[in-house]
Formats: C-alpha cells, sequence, structure tokens
C-alpha cells in the first residue's frame, strides 16, 4: 500500500487553502453556513444498519460492539457536490470517519468514497477512499499528535471544490489534493467501524454550499 508524503502539508496556513479553492470560485458565490443537525433529532439524516446512533443532549453519539461486523452508517438524505463542512468531534473508543461524495454499495461497509479520518488516537485528519485507492494522505503517528488533542473535542473542516479537496482538523491542514480523480458528489455520512467498540460523538455539523 502505498502512502504519500504529506509532512509539508501540515503546516500550511489556512489562507493558503482558501486561497486554493478560490481558484474555482469566489466567496460571493457561495451560499452561507446552514446546520446539518438540528441539536435534537437525526431529521435529514438515514441510518444504514451497524452499530446505534441517537442524539443526546445536542450531540450525536455513536456506539457499536465488536461483534458488529457492518460499518454503521450515518447518511445524509441529501447529495451534495462543492461545499465546505465544519464539524465538532470526540472519538473516546474506536474508529470512526467523515465520509464525503459517497455513494452506497451492498456491502458490510455499505458505502463507497472519501472518508476524512477520526479515530481515538491515529490517522486523525488523513484521507482514505473506501473502496478505491485505499489511503491517499495517511499522516505520521508524529504529526498526528502535533495537532490532534485526545479524549477532548476536535474540529475537522472539508472544502470540496470541483477536484480540490482540502482536510482541516483544529485549524491544521491535514490533507490537500488537487486534481483529484475521484468522485465529485455523494452523501455525507458518519462512521461507526465493525468489529470494534465504538463510542463517538458529534456536534455543530454545518455546510456551506459552492
Amino acid at each position: 500500500m502505498k502512502r504519500y508524503a504529506t509532512s509539508t502539508l501540515f503546516f500550511l496556513p489556512l489562507l493558503t487553502a482558501l486561497l486554493l479553492t478560490g481558484s474555482c470560485g469566489s466567496s460571493n458565490d457561495a451560499g452561507s453556513w446552514t446546520a446539518l443537525f438540528d441539536g435534537e433529532s437525526l431529521e435529514g439524516w438515514r441510518i444504514i444498519p451497524g452499530g446505534q446512533w441517537r442524539v443526546e443532549q445536542g450531540l450525536i453519539i455513536g456506539t457499536s460492539t465488536p461483534d458488529e461486523p457492518r460499518h454503521g452508517i450515518l447518511l445524509t438524505e441529501e447529495r451534495y457536490g462543492d461545499f465546505r463542512l465544519r464539524l465538532e468531534f470526540k472519538c473516546l473508543k474506536g474508529n470512526s470517519g467523515l465520509y464525503f461524495r459517497v455513494d452506497t454499495v451492498k456491502s458490510a461497509v455499505s458505502v463507497n468514497g472519501f472518508q476524512a479520518e477520526i479515530d481515538q488516537e491515529k490517522d486523525i485528519g488523513g484521507l482514505y477512499e473506501t473502496g478505491g485507492r485505499q489511503w491517499v494522505v495517511q499522516p505520521s503517528p508524529e504529526q498526528v499528535e502535533s495537532f490532534f488533542v485526545k479524549g477532548e473535542w476536535n474540529t475537522m473542516a472539508v472544502s470540496a471544490l470541483g477536484r480540490q479537496v482540502t482536510v482541516e482538523v483544529n485549524g491544521v491542514v491535514t490533507a490537500q489534493l488537487s486534481d483529484d480523480p475521484g468522485r465529485t458528489e455523494g452523501f455525507i455520512g458518519l462512521q461507526l467501524h465493525g468489529n470494534m467498540e465504538m463510542l463517538v460523538m458529534f456536534r455543530n455539523i454545518e455546510i456551506q454550499i459552492l
């Protein structure tokens, strides 16, 4: 499995990412930020079986057990093309992720497409293509340690504009692709990894359509 070097990406200022995506459209073309999670229900989302999702005290909480072979996916009802998305996450057990531009498939994973990695300790902010190239950008443990706060709330932002993709964690660019050959639209989803004890929380999920 081939890894792509990412050490030069992690300390680029946010301005660099904004300028890179700005070549395909000005900020005047963007819409306002809209909540994807209303803080009270899973309206606008659908559950693909595997693990459990619930809303509690303004949080989306996902849990699963090691004897569950399926990935539990919470998927938006709508498809999205070009967007910016931001959320806060806390991963206390297991391996999760923010899926985007994905399609549903008949498998234990249930979707194919990009995942911005969310984990309790490793690979956070990397890009993994399920059903495709696998790791496209995989950060090192040293890089993750420099920007991720274990056991606490962290922020993640994804910008997908045409074939340019940028992922940030806590304001640090963790993955950046230009002229990417992958999908340019699809569903957005949250993941519970199969065969793993899972406890992950999300809040303040917002999207800006570009």
